[in-house]
């Protein structure tokens, strides 16, 4: 059996639990044959020359973690700059956002470069490699110009903007073409496939060949939609662990005369916060039953605070909660608890079990996980009610979550409206079918639907 190597730009420990569902399924597959896991190691050296990295290896039971420093010009070109400056708004239809500073596409390119010199020697004739997400987008075409012919295949974990978006990017040509060097490309959903196909094939005159293939004069890749999942037993053995029984019980109990609301995310521009705390405005000035009888939880975890928008995003969202709790709080009621701190992972499920409505409502999301969470955790006897936005990857499979348009504020107000007041049949029935397909295409499914694709690709 080959061995798995995994690359991303940062890795965890398979064996704590408290690395999440994706390390725990990346753990377990290279655990059964032994593998290695490459990637940025978090720290920033300014000792080490541009174009130049440190690596480290150890090992974590079966698998080998092999980590490479970055000096500090790489690492503001190519992870502050290029990915998130450039790419990451891009990639969520947000140009207005980018920072097209040429400097920031060659450190880009420089530590991909640095990346596949460092990797290649710790590589086996019949390893398969997989890559994941956008900072590593050139990997397998530095590693093909170094001579590796092993199976390469790339999972893309943020959405796909249409062409015209992505042909904003300077020089995107070259960026894209480099897919061309990937046996198989994965990505979140049929939408972001129909995408990057319509890019292909209008950008760089790509031809469509049967079996979801595309051929340049670059090489022909598989592209597939594999909807990324959660590992779902290790989220219900964390919600029947004490932290998650406290915090909901503590919950029950300070809300048992209201309906909670819940929102949890990175405090990120695409997540569509302040557009929810809009919306949640609108249902206490449209629906004046609602006070004193519904609160909105709204976590927003701090993220890139160096960054000039996330600045700008956490001062308007908190004078646009501010604005709501003066405008409509008394003594007796707070209508909207703002939390701008990391909430343990552990107290997530107490969370989301003691919610009404949970809501997952961001402007752009390549699938949104926390909407998956937020299903599993509900009981099933009396389970809350999922808003999603439409624009979430996850909205192509979580049919019954109740759909919304995060930019059509009042129109949010009324599909939350309804969702306080559905009936309990319809909760139940709408959960089920929630639950069922979430327990189907779990992250194990994900994680083997995406390496049996690629076991039978046809390598370079």
């Amino acid at each position: 059996m080959s061995r798995l190597v995994v690359v991303s730009n940062r890795l965890a420990d398979p064996r704590k639990p408290a690395a999440g569902g994706l390390a725990v399924a990346l753990g377990e597959a290279l655990a059964r044959t032994g593998g290695l896991w490459f990637g940025w190691s978090g720290a920033v050296d300014g000792s080490i020359s541009p174009g130049a990295g440190r690596l480290k290896t150890r090992t974590a039971g079966k698998v080998t973690l092999a980590t490479v420093d970055l000096c500090v010009e790489d690492h503001a070109a190519y992870y502050l700059g290029y990915s998130n400056s450039v790419l990451w708004p891009v990639f969520h239809y947000r140009l207005d956002l980018a920072d097209f500073n040429p400097a920031y596409l060659a450190g880009y390119r420089r530590v991909n470069q640095m990346f596949a010199r460092e990797l290649q020697p710790l590589l086996r004739e019949d390893d398969v490699i997989w890559v994941h997400d956008y900072h590593l987008i050139p990997l397998a075409a530095e590693l093909r110009a170094l001579g590796c012919k092993q199976r390469i295949g790339f999972f893309m974990h943020i959405p796909v903007p249409p062409p015209l978006i992505l042909a904003a990017l300077p020089q995107h040509q070259g960026l894209m073409r480099s897919f061309f060097a990937y046996d198989l490309v994965g990505l979140q959903s049929r939408a972001d496939v129909a995408h990057f196909t319509h890019y292909m094939v209008n950008e760089i005159d790509a031809k469509e060949l049967d079996g979801q293939r595309l051929q340049a004069s670059d090489g022909i890749t598989r592209i597939a939609a594999f909807p990324i999942g959660i590992d779902v037993e290790e989220f219900q053995a964390l919600a029947s662990a004490p932290e998650a029984i406290q915090t909901y019980e503590a919950l029950c109990t300070e809300y048992s005369r209201r309906q909670l609301l819940l929102g949890i995310d990175r405090l990120d521009y695409s997540k569509g916060i302040p557009q929810r705390v809009r919306a949640f405005r609108h249902l206490l000035e449209q629906y004046p039953e609602n006070h004193h009888k519904a609160t909105l939880m709204l976590i927003a975890s701090p993220s890139r605070d160096d960054v000039q928008a996330y600045a700008h995003l956490r001062h308007e969202l908190e004078g646009l909660c501010g604005a709501v709790n003066g405008d409509f709080g008394d003594l007796e009621w707070m209508p909207l608890r703002y939390i701008h701190r990391t909430v343990a992972r552990k107290r997530v499920p107490g969370l989301c079990r003691a919610a009404r409505v949970g809501l997952v409502t961001p402007l752009r999301d390549g699938m949104n996980l926390v909407a998956k969470e937020f299903v599993v955790a509900q009981d099933p006897e009396d389970p809350g009610v999922l808003v999603l936005s439409r624009f979430a990857g996850a909205a192509e499979q979580l049919e019954e979550a109740l759909l919304v348009n995060p930019y059509d504020t009042q129109g949010m107000a009324d599909i939350v409206q309804a969702a306080l007041h559905m009936p309990l049949p319809e909760r139940q029935s709408r959960h089920q079918k929630l639950l069922e397909r979430i327990c189907r295409h779990d992250v194990h499914w994900w994680r083997r639907s995406f390496l049996g694709e690629l076991e039978t690709a046809n390598s370079h």
